[in-house]
């Protein structure tokens, strides 16, 4: 995490301030946003890069934080405003009451990988429960700022039940949350995530006319038509992951033979969740696939592509 004050770049969008991580926000750093009106001033999705301009008294008074979603690096710098509501999903909000509840969004079925987890969340992203002071918002919400300033919420699930794009208005800044257009490609490896979801929400936001599109990883801030080229790029990788999948299962394969040959990640990149994120991820896959007809299962837990498939 960057500690220099100038080396953290602030970009002004009107009443909406573009709060860059290191490294355009590459995990587990983020971009933030921070949104002032005439009455009050809002934190979206303060990452590790708010620690040092708080610390540095970079940032005005926040009146509510408000977290697109319940994951690590989004919420990495709510303990920095402890006096204040959080905002989150109603289907997310649940998480955030306790470091318990807050593992159930992953549910890593590895003991170690749960562990070591679990201490990354408090030790590198400063997770800090609060069943207090946690207010949940809906589809549609309007958070106003006054002045003419709101913030909209439109709800994207699929990376997580609760995730949200938001529209901040009159700037028309649409924050796209972790739909952030990388080559990586959707993520959907959690607990609290769904593929078919994740797919639904990226035909909501292509259809969504902004000035301003803003990715909290990797990309920062894109005109639309750089955004719709980028969109298509990302949603893309879904339909690579699954014929790729469909050439793997031209053989009698199980679910673990999947995991092991990675879809998701890059074979012998050092993630340690990989194998339960590729096991879920996966795992999606291949039931869609089974209720297409296009894959069956043999025996118990071993899948292989139908004949006509491979015909």
């Amino acid at each position: 995490m960057p500690d220099a004050e100038d080396e953290l770049i602030d970009r002004e969008i009107g009443h909406t301030t573009v709060l860059f991580g290191a490294k355009q926000g590459k995990y587990p750093h983020g971009n933030s946003l921070l949104v002032r009106g005439a009455e009050h001033s809002a934190i979206i999705d303060p990452s590790l890069a708010v620690i040092p301009r708080h610390r540095a008294g970079r940032l005005p008074a926040v009146h509510l934080v408000i977290n697109s979603h319940c994951h690590e690096d989004h919420v990495a710098g709510n303990f920095l405003f402890p006096d204040v509501p959080w905002w989150l999903h109603e289907a997310d909000a649940p998480g955030i009451a306790s470091l318990d509840a807050f593992m159930e969004i992953y549910s890593y079925d590895d003991e170690a990988v749960n562990a070591a987890f679990r201490q990354a969340l408090v030790d590198e992203f400063h997770v800090t429960p609060r069943a207090e002071g946690v207010l949940s918002y809906a589809d549609g919400h309007v958070f106003d700022l006054g002045g003419g300033v709101e913030i909209r919420v439109i709800h994207t699930p699929g990376h997580t039940r609760g995730h949200c794009a938001l529209h901040v208005l009159p700037d028309d800044v649409l924050y796209l949350g972790d739909i952030d257009l990388s080559s990586f490609g959707p993520y959907y490896g959690d607990a609290w995530s769904d593929l078919e979801d994740f797919e639904r929400s990226l035909e909501k936001v292509r259809g969504i006319e902004a000035r301003h599109y803003a990715t909290f990883h990797h990309i920062g801030v894109v005109d639309r038509e750089t955004f719709l080229e980028r969109l298509s790029r990302f949603a893309a990788v879904i339909g690579q992951r699954e014929e790729r999948l469909i050439e793997f299962l031209a053989e009698p394969r199980s679910l673990r033979d999947v995991s092991d040959h990675r879809f998701v990640y890059r074979p012998g990149d050092p993630v340690p969740f990989a194998g339960p994120v590729e096991r879920r991820s996966m795992a999606m896959h291949i039931d869609r696939l089974v209720r297409q007809g296009r894959v069956q299962e043999l025996t118990a837990g071993r899948f292989q592509v139908t004949s006509d498939v491979v015909d």
